[in-house]
């Protein structure tokens, strides 16, 4: 079985004692619960077998459960089984429910894969019904390996519907193996010794692959915990990280910032150790700077390397993970003239610019295993990221039409704009967030971030700028979420206006909204268009 669920048993059989996947269950009891290679790979072949009493191979499977080892173990079964899994979530997370709904009907399952924990009055429904924890691994004596071949479906990922409707990208046995190699080999791991510790759903791509995925390739152990217990108390992300020797993690950007901002009660930090970190890769959103330098600063005192933080880019398109910076230097940050970036070029900041401001990038490395260009008219200049390689899926699930829009001429069309310069990768926004004013362009993020610093009442990482129609051009609309700080709105709106002004020349009309108001992703992006929706119709408070 040359894919990667063959290297399961191959752990079950070679390192059968050693730890595989350990679940705190900081929601609960609080107890950190540990299943080793055997137990993992015994638990997924009894749920094979179960699978298959069920449903046929190419069906699909959804796994609507909570962030649990009941998650891994409905993943590896249904590789195991030939049954294409479609990674979704509990339907008891809050603010999902919509995506869940169209989620399920588009991959249209034949079983939901839960745990016993899970109300089935809150289940959509299916043709079965199979809580992971009940099944008996007394049924593993039964499965017989069948043969699966790169090029079989293994999982439906969905993405997170920050630019459209979720669509599921068919990801093969082939993108999956590769990709965890290729993250795998950017990280530096090494067999049966580095362990990864997150925090990411593992309904999401990034907390799929690094979580599930990634370990099996070196039979590394993964740590992981529930987003939800993240957000309560951020500082618990450190000590997943703290003592170990060669550990790896991810986040998006807002984690980062987030959890510097939080990091405030001794009684936290005390005793923690973070000098055997490798690798922090900061992906899924633009990489600030200023979140890079703010989180260095504050982990710095407990062992945490400047190098360890590793800017990244990566989409479920190409399974997850296209490129990262070295791990063995800080992040390159560059300033580019922000005049000449809006018109399409590339060029370093020399002071000189009209409007004399710098647009701050921060690389975003170079590709592993994988090739990627920039669709522009020539070196040093702005265009459509294109993507290629063994990681690349093949189609859209039932979407002939989107499918031959973006998987063109054997190349990946990203819808994400980018520039090479000097051998490394930034990226610089979507091409359909781009904002155009006065056929002036603009980008979304370099506005935000100026809002975010012009003001104390803004919250950092809470801000989305786009445009809409005006009555002879588009205007800029600025959506901020109001911080602690007790400031007035007037001071505030004025504040933020006549920064965007002086740094980007273009008049906002800048809205204030209460903490949690501006929509974001399940993987934690500004859904920038969901709140132009919201903007539109009214709806933002």
């Amino acid at each position: 079985m040359d894919v990667l669920i063959g290297r399961v048993a191959r752990w079950a059989r070679e390192i059968p004692d050693a730890p595989a996947y350990t679940f705190v269950d900081h929601l609960g009891d609080g107890r950190a619960r540990t299943l080793t290679w055997r137990q993992a790979d015994r638990k997924a072949r009894a749920l094979a077998v179960r699978l298959r009493e069920v449903c046929a191979p190419g069906d699909r499977a959804a796994v609507l459960a909570p962030q649990s080892l009941e998650y891994v173990v409905a993943m590896l079964g249904a590789m195991y089984a030939r049954v294409v899994a479609v990674p979704l979530f509990s339907p008891d997370l809050p603010g999902h429910a919509e995506r869940l709904a169209l989620a399920y009907a588009d991959a249209d399952p034949v079983v939901v894969l839960t745990t016993s924990a899970t109300p089935a009055d809150r289940l959509p429904p299916a043709k079965a019904v199979i809580a992971v924890d009940t099944v008996s691994d007394l049924l593993a004596d039964e499965w017989e390996d069948e043969p699966i071949g790169p090029g079989d479906l293994a999982y439906l990922q969905y993405t997170s519907g920050s630019t459209r409707t979720p669509a599921g990208v068919e990801i093969s046995h082939g993108n999956l193996g590769a990709n965890a190699a290729q993250l795998w080999e950017a990280f530096g791991a090494r067999p049966r010794t580095s362990v990864a510790a997150l925090w990411l759903p593992l309904f999401h791509d990034m907390g799929l692959i690094a979580i599930i995925a990634c370990p099996i390739v070196g039979g590394n152990q993964a740590v992981f915990m529930d987003p939800v217990a993240f957000v309560m108390k951020p500082t618990r992300w450190m000590r997943l990280l703290s003592g170990h020797a060669d550990v790896y993690t991810g986040g998006p950007n807002f984690a980062y910032e987030y959890t510097a901002a939080r990091a405030s009660d001794p009684a936290d930090l005390d005793g923690l150790d973070l000098s055997g970190v490798r690798v922090m890769l900061n992906g899924a959103e633009p990489v600030r700077p200023a979140t890079v330098s703010r989180f260095t600063s504050v982990f710095a005192p407990y062992g945490l390397r400047p190098e360890a933080h590793t800017p990244g880019y990566g989409l479920a398109e190409a399974t997850v993970f296209v490129t990262a910076g070295s791990i063995d230097a800080p992040p390159l940050v560059t300033d580019f003239d922000r005049d000449a970036l809006a018109e399409g070029r590339a060029v370093p900041y020399d002071g000189e610019g009209s409007v004399g401001v710098a647009s701050t990038l921060v690389s975003c490395g170079k590709p592993t295993g994988q090739r990627v260009r920039i669709d522009s008219p020539g070196d040093g200049h702005v265009g459509e990221i294109l993507v290629q390689g063994p990681n690349v899926a093949r189609a859209y699930w039932r979407d002939p039409e989107r499918t031959a829009e973006v998987f063109a001429d054997g190349w990946l069309r990203t819808g994400d704009l980018g520039v090479i310069h000097e051998g490394e990768l930034y990226v610089t926004g979507r091409v359909k967030d781009l904002v155009i004013v006065d056929g002036r362009n603009h980008y979304p993020q370099d506005i935000e971030a100026t809002a975010q610093d012009a003001s104390d009442g803004v919250r950092k990482g809470h801000v989305a700028a786009f445009a809409v129609p005006g009555a002879e051009t588009e205007r800029l609309v600025v959506v901020a979420e109001r911080s602690r700080a007790g400031r007035t709105d007037e001071s505030v709106v004025r504040e933020v206006r006549a920064a965007i002004s002086r740094g980007h020349e273009v008049a906002a009309e800048v809205v204030l909204v209460a903490a949690g108001a501006v929509p974001r992703t399940s993987s934690g992006k500004i859904a920038r268009r969901a709140c132009r929706q919201a903007y539109l119709e009214g709806a933002l408070v």
